[in-house]
């Protein structure tokens, strides 16, 4: 029988209070094919991860993590099918324990499938692309409730993966797998943020995943190196070795982050930064993020620099990373290499959010993309205005859903309806 249940519920930050007038939790993709057929407006509801208004809807919400969670690997395609509502933490398990792994994850593993793919969700990695990019096909519901497959090579493919939600209810997600492989993470600390910007390409070339978190005011950052076991060893040495585990937001218990100290260990238990079954990051906080390309990455750290007097005081701790570029139309890393600079925010919206606005004022001119998940500033046609396929992924959301069911404020700002 059909779940529901009356929506009273906000996001994982507790910054959006979402105002669908209820709430599904389908059992099985035929109930959800009913839901979705019977609806005159809904949207899919990953974790609840996104501290945006992507998700919100007046209308109808889905959850997915009621679905039976399935992951099929197909070891002579290097591929895995997994269920859409997932969380990755999940699906690692699952894909190790049978000697498979992916290449990237992001820093939080507790994230669902379907939602970080279709925000263009990513890790770090000089060689790393966003999670989407590792998407090879993808199953989801029209609006009839009809199923309909997308695959790599198919012409609406690049616009199905990073697409918001706009475009159905995706119920399945294959995956491309590689042979399982460990992982060792150091961290150097007291590392000059002079160094990270005139040694970029040396520091983030260090170690096949790398992240510098910073407060920008000190002058200073902690770099974390992850180094496959099976690749080179780091050749930079930076700053000092940490003497002990750290946690990336200066103060807070390190029990909540994944092994240290060169200790090897299972990839998914070593690329993200926090540990599945613990609270991740500062718990409650708020979070912004921009792509920009990746040769402006000393530039856009000075405009940062400049304003540091105004963001330490509401900021945990920011985290700058790469990301290799993709095809995929609507990803913030589209067509570039890029840098990102993360930004965790105290929860405090009216302070933070002018802070923002600044930090958005100065990176735009730099071709800044914001995180489609993350709290900015930038009106909606600007940020559109970023994304060369737009119009090519305005026809195809047209096509699949001519009636606009999976569309909310968030996505008619950015594709107003003619």
């Amino acid at each position: 029988m059909e779940k529901r249940e009356v929506v009273g519920s906000g996001n994982w930050a507790g910054n959006v209070v979402y105002g669908a007038v209820r709430t599904h939790r389908p059992e099985s993709v035929d109930e959800l094919r009913r839901v979705v057929a019977g609806s005159r407006r809904i949207r899919a509801l990953g974790s609840g991860h996104s501290f945006s208004l992507v998700a919100d809807t007046a209308g109808e919400l889905v959850r997915l993590d009621g679905l039976p969670p399935v992951v099929e690997i197909d070891a002579a395609r290097s591929s895995a099918r997994v269920a859409a509502g997932m969380r990755y933490a999940d699906v690692a398990a699952e894909l190790h324990g049978n000697g498979f792994a992916l290449p990237n994850m992001a820093s939080l593993p507790h994230i669902s499938v379907a939602g970080s793919c279709a925000t263009g969700t990513h890790g770090s990695g000089d060689g790393l692309r966003c999670l989407s990019a590792s998407v090879g096909a993808l199953e989801l519901v029209g609006p009839d409730g009809d199923l309909l497959e997308l695959r790599r090579g198919d012409e609406g493919f690049p616009g199905a993966v990073v697409a918001l939600g706009a475009l159905g209810v995706v119920t399945r997600l294959t995956l491309d797998v590689e042979p399982a492989y460990e992982v060792a993470q150091n961290v150097r600390v007291g590392v000059p943020l002079d160094d990270v910007a005139a040694r970029f390409d040396e520091i983030f070339g260090a170690a096949y995943s790398v992240s510098a978190f910073t407060d920008w005011r000190s002058g200073e950052a902690a770099v974390w190196l992850k180094c496959r076991t099976d690749g080179p060893a780091p050749a930079w040495g930076g700053g000092r070795a940490a003497p002990g585990p750290v946690h990336p937001v200066p103060g807070m218990d390190p029990d909540a982050c994944t092994v240290q100290l060169g200790s090897a260990g299972p990839w998914h238990e070593r690329l993200p930064h926090f540990r599945p079954e613990l609270t991740p990051s500062a718990g409650k906080e708020l979070q912004s993020e921009w792509f920009l390309p990746r040769e402006a990455a000393a530039e856009a750290m000075a405009e940062v620099r400049a304003l540091a007097g105004r963001v330490a005081p509401v900021l945990h701790v920011s985290e700058i990373r790469t990301v290799r570029g993709d095809d995929l139309w609507l990803s913030p890393a589209y067509g570039r290499d890029s840098v990102t600079l993360h930004f965790t925010w105290h929860d405090d919206l009216v302070r933070v959010l002018p802070v923002v606005a600044g930090l958005q004022e100065r990176l735009a001119p730099l071709g800044a993309r914001p995180h489609w998940g993350k709290v900015g500033t930038a009106p909606a046609p600007e940020v559109i205005a970023a994304y060369e396929r737009a119009p090519d992924f305005a026809r195809l959301a047209r096509e699949l859903d001519p009636a606009g069911k999976f569309r909310n404020p968030f996505v008619d700002a950015l594709f107003p309806r003619g």
